[in-house]
């Protein structure tokens, strides 16, 4: 099983939107060898090597290596807007769901790291109509958060002097985790959630 189709705790099966088998097969591979030698020096032969196919059939399902990234990163991206989205839109306090949102995030870029680092750091790669789509989504995901904290904010929980600022470094400390997160590491994804969501917490100056 290559690194892109670990789910410890997570999905059923990764990338299973991506149809058929044979185009599911060169995402995989093509976010293993993303990652492992970054964008710009993988080459469609490597993917297609990788997924045990032929260089001519990477072309059946994707024109060209850069529609390859965008659909990883689109498919990424949605899916971590939809996790902030659920814990902004849950029930109780800020603060509850400002832990929720970055716990289930941590956990999300600890448990696919691979993925995640593909995902969040290789968006100079895609082409100028495709990067604008992944900024727009992006910048949802801030919004989100931002939401959570001006929210936390106006209720008395949060005292954020810069809630635009604070949102950056919430978010990149959460993204950060895919560089450093190791499976067999001292903490497990759940773990560093929970350290996470408290350091986090501390952060906005939540009352316990």
């Amino acid at each position: 099983m290559s690194a892109a189709e670990e789910t410890p705790g997570g999905e059923d099966m990764p990338w299973g939107e991506v149809t058929p088998e044979a185009a599911r097969r060169l995402l995989v591979a093509a976010v293993d060898a993303f990652a492992e030698r970054g964008y710009h020096a993988t080459t469609t032969r490597d993917i297609a090597g990788r997924a045990g196919m032929s260089p001519a059939a990477l072309y059946i399902h994707y024109k060209t290596k850069e529609e390859l990234l965008h659909r990883i990163s689109r498919i990424g991206h949605d899916r971590a807007l939809e996790i902030l989205r659920a814990s902004a839109d849950g029930p109780g306090p800020a603060a509850e769901r400002l832990a929720d949102a970055v716990r289930s995030f941590v956990r999300w870029h600890a448990e696919r790291h691979t993925t995640a680092r593909v995902v969040q750091y290789e968006l100079d790669a895609l082409g100028p109509e495709h990067r604008t789509e992944i900024v727009a989504l992006r910048r949802e995901s801030e919004a989100t958060v931002r939401r959570i904290l001006n929210e936390g904010v106006a209720a008395g929980e949060f005292d954020v002097p810069d809630v635009a600022g604070t949102t950056v470094a919430v978010l990149s400390l959460c993204i950060d985790v895919s560089r450093w997160f190791n499976t067999q590491g001292r903490h497990t994804a759940d773990e560093v959630g929970a350290l996470y969501a408290d350091l986090v917490l501390r952060m906005v100056g939540a009352q316990k």
